[in-house]
């Protein structure tokens, strides 16, 4: 007989006995995780926000961290870690253990962040898992209530008429509100020379002041100068036919397709367990629906907006896109 042939019973017996090991193990090792993330959460959830407390994205943060911890059963403890237009935040979490307990409360600047950071630490959409989006709201143009520009249609008549003349602000160059100034040159026709700020109420006292002509701003920082009628707010950046405040007309309405919609939402990090993902979506869901949350963001010009984990990261994706395409085509260096 071929010696290859020989079956040896002992060495057989022990293979046998170390395989019927193997499959209790691996079960364990499935129970336990299906265990813990069943119990998910044991402990309290950090929700990290990258801008200092006051700002909008703090404030939205602190309105649905109490609701959605006492959902979930444990604090979720909102911790500001500001700087670099929230990607030291973003880069905490995109790094952190994908456990469900450090997540971040991501604003529509990660989108544009992406667009014009020529090297970011992490990947902007696939470094993360995406839970939803909480508030969305539109950008708005904005004068002085004595300024001699009389309308949206007033102002790209002016800036076409007069090339760099008017000036425009945003909270930074590669913000939103800087590529959508830029979108609408390009679509317009017009030029009109960007004013960047470091953030804060410096582009409204800017504006107050009469040192810049136009603020290119979030709905959730107009909203209230606009109720007090300490701004003019010539258009936003709603969808055509949209009066996001009374009165005033959409971008769209003049120029198709220049629509941009301002976001917050909730990410946690890549690898997350589909279940708890799904936890905190349908939590953050039933948050979102109850009637004082919904007045506060209301009150705060946005609009309450859950959606599915898939149509989050599909968004911000799709986002990134079309704002590195305007990078692109206005020759804006990236930084």
């Amino acid at each position: 007989m071929n010696s290859s042939t020989i079956h040896h019973p002992v060495r057989s017996l022990g293979h046998m006995l170390g395989r019927a090991w193997v499959l209790p193990l691996c079960l364990m090792a499935g129970m336990d995780m299906a265990q813990a993330q069943d119990a998910w959460p044991t402990r309290p959830i950090k929700l990290l926000v990258g801008f200092a407390p006051g700002g909008s994205s703090d404030m939205v943060a602190r309105l649905i961290a109490t609701p959605l911890g006492e959902r979930l059963g444990q604090p979720v403890v909102v911790e500001n870690r500001a700087g670099a237009g929230g990607n030291i935040a973003a880069d905490a979490v995109a790094k952190a253990a994908p456990d469900g307990y450090t997540l971040v409360l991501l604003p529509s600047g990660h989108s544009s962040n992406a667009a014009m950071k020529k090297n970011l630490p992490f990947d902007p959409v696939n470094d993360f898992a995406w839970v939803s989006t909480v508030t969305t709201y539109p950008l708005t143009l904005s004068v002085k209530p004595n300024s001699p520009i009389s309308s949206f249609n007033d102002f790209i008549q002016r800036v076409k008429s007069e090339p760099n003349r008017y000036t425009y602000t945003s909270v930074g160059v590669g913000t939103a509100m800087h590529l959508v100034g830029e979108w609408l040159m390009a679509e317009s026709g017009g030029v009109a020379t960007h004013v960047p700020f470091k953030g804060g109420t410096a582009p409204m006292m800017e504006l107050l002041a009469g040192r810049v002509d136009v603020m290119i701003d979030t709905m959730t920082t107009t909203a209230p100068l606009f109720k007090e009628n300490r701004v003019r707010v010539l258009a936003t950046t709603a969808p055509a036919g949209q009066n996001a405040l009374p009165g005033v007309p959409s971008v769209a309405d003049s120029f198709p397709g220049v629509v941009f919609d301002s976001w917050l939402g909730i990410a946690g990090t890549k690898g997350t367990p589909q279940a708890i993902v799904d936890r905190l979506n349908r939590e953050l869901r039933a948050v979102l629906d109850q009637a004082a949350v919904k007045q506060r963001l209301i009150d705060w010009g946005g609009r309450p907006q859950a959606n599915t984990p898939v149509e989050f990261r599909t968004r911000v994706d799709g986002e990134i896109r079309q704002l590195s395409r305007i990078v692109a085509d206005r020759k804006i260096e990236a930084q």
